[in-house]
């Protein structure tokens, strides 16, 4: 089995946060990723590659093994499942709060209740853990517009500093979960390419110590 190794990275603030772990544990891109258009790039390791991706597609290109390992969103990982992965690193990076939010000093309305969110599953499993019954709205960004223009009665997102709710009128309400950024390991590579993934894994390890 070739021990080629494919690593599949997040775009934005995850990958600014990720390339300095993989440069400690030795894996550099050739070339200025910020820079080029590409998907695919060579590193200083002649049998590593690393493959540039949106967030949700991450966890998808690891499990079907496309990809050997692979660096997402903890977010991502609950709202699309993790079968068929391993999550051996929690890298502490890219940190925020899942959370509930909705217009400030506003009562939550007695039973069904209208969320707007793109982490469906998520939302689906909070509320139905609190006996509530939702109507779920999909939506891809701008999730606080939502409430302010009477779409949904609460929104589920991710909340950084808070500022962005603040201006738009809006109140975080729940927590449902801490996110960070996590390495991620397909399982049949973990057994084929045990000593490779393993080299990394406690390189990235040591640099985040």
């Amino acid at each position: 089995m070739s021990q080629k190794l494919t690593i599949a990275l997040t775009k934005g603030r995850i990958l600014k946060e990720t390339l300095p772990l993989l440069a400690a544990a030795g894996i550099e891109p050739t070339e200025d990723i910020s820079k080029s258009r590409k998907l695919v790039f060579a590193t200083n390791q002649p049998d590593t590659r690393l493959l540039v991706l949106r967030g949700s597609d991450v966890p998808t290109y690891v499990k079907f093994g496309s990809a050997d390992v692979g660096v997402s969103g903890k977010d991502t990982l609950l709202e699309s499942g993790n079968d068929g992965l391993y999550e051996p690193i929690d890298l502490g990076i890219a940190r925020c709060r899942l959370m509930t939010a909705g217009v400030k000093g506003a009562e939550t309305p007695a039973g069904r209740i209208r969320v707007a969110t793109k982490y469906v599953n998520i939302a689906r499993r909070h509320y139905a853990a609190q006996g509530r019954q939702v109507d779920l709205i999909k939506l891809y960004g701008a999730m606080e517009l939502a409430p302010i223009m009477s779409l949904a009665d609460e929104i589920v997102d991710i909340v950084d500093t808070g500022n962005t709710l603040k201006a738009n009128g809006l109140e975080p309400r729940e927590l449902i979960a801490d996110i960070s950024s996590r390495l991620i390991v397909n399982k049949a590579s973990m057994k084929m390419k045990h000593q490779r993934i393993q080299q990394l894994i406690d390189a990235v390890a040591a640099a985040i110590q």
